[in-house]
């Protein structure tokens, strides 16, 4: 057994600690075999020293990045706790990974760890998945992403689809043109960019197909260069719409394809295209996948512990989690 003091040195005791010492709490829950106590500036902890090694790894880790925010949240706590290389975590979650600047000065940023894998994955991958359940920001980071490459005129155009399928109900017989039949499966990408264009642009780059928004069945046969091309929803694709997209890729391009597996709403006895196509294509080069979970949560706290009640265990298929393909 060993014993060991520890000094928070640079950071506030109730900022580490938590309200009603609820980091405290979780710390230990993560360190069974260790007795922690903490007193003040001061934590005296107990224990195997093994265990006491990768506790003062995490722990330098939590305190490095509370003495820089002088705060510290749930969401980048549970990244460090869990995390295998606490020391790597916390430099990510301390970069300033401001995508672009919108409307009025408002920062669109990375705002969790898997946010920021899936901007560096796709600095250096032609073809990126981003996976994981709702309210992770996969599909706000995609689009921040093509208005920034966009803006800096790496790309012409920005062209972003969605598969149109009901998410578990009938709708019956919608009332209007074409484009008010389509436009409320294609609301979530045209929420997001209003957060990131000035109006007046936003409707400029629609109307001159600058930015183009429409459903899959649009992109058979076209060749898609110079463009940033979103995929949202593709949980929702069969195996022969996921090979007509993937297909359409031609000179500079960079696709983005996001999904749940968790809310698939084909009918049953069609796979996802979502699936079959990472099972293909993982590995190979110019490729990246990145699989977000339930700590990138970025919705009312609640959404947190709903997914988790609903998770499902079906990341089988993916062999090596959050792959990014470099060689």
């Amino acid at each position: 057994m060993t014993e060991r003091v520890f000094e928070l040195n640079g950071a506030e005791p109730a900022q580490l600690y938590g309200p009603s010492n609820t980091f405290l709490k979780q710390i230990g829950v993560h360190f069974p075999t260790l007795k922690i106590v903490a007193r003040g500036h001061q934590i005296k902890v107990t224990g195997p020293g093994e265990v006491m090694d990768e506790f003062e790894d995490k722990l330098e880790a939590i305190l490095a990045y509370v003495s820089t925010n002088k705060t510290l949240d749930q969401r980048a706590f549970d990244h460090l706790i869990q995390a295998q290389d606490a020391a790597k975590v916390n430099q990510t979650l301390l970069k300033d990974d401001v995508i672009l600047h919108g409307p009025k000065g408002r920062i669109i940023k990375a705002k969790t760890v898997n946010q920021s894998r899936l901007i560096e994955t796709s600095m250096v991958n032609d073809l990126v998945f981003a996976i994981g359940p709702a309210g992770t920001g996969k599909t706000y980071t995609a689009v921040a992403l093509a208005v920034r490459a966009l803006k800096n005129r790496e790309v012409r155009r920005i062209v972003m689809t969605r598969p149109a399928v009901e998410a578990g109900e009938n709708l019956g017989f919608l009332p209007g043109d074409l484009k008010e039949k389509l436009d409320p499966y294609l609301q979530p990408l045209y929420d997001a960019l209003r957060d990131m264009l000035p109006k007046e642009k936003l409707e400029y780059f629609l109307e001159n197909k600058t930015i183009e928004i429409a459903p899959l069945a649009f992109m058979r046969g076209r060749t898609l260069d110079d463009a940033f091309v979103i995929l949202d929803e593709s949980q929702n694709t069969t195996t022969s719409q996921m090979k007509m997209f993937l297909t359409r890729m031609g000179e500079n391009a960079r696709f983005i394809i996001t999904g749940d597996t968790s809310q698939i709403d084909l009918p049953k006895h069609q796979k996802s295209g979502l699936k079959e196509a990472v099972s293909k294509l993982e590995g190979l080069k110019g490729i990246g996948i990145i699989k977000l979970d339930g700590r990138d949560v970025l919705r009312h706290p609640l959404v947190k512990q709903i997914i988790k009640a609903y998770e499902q265990k079906d990341w089988s298929w993916i062999k090596n989690q959050n792959t990014n393909s470099q060689d």
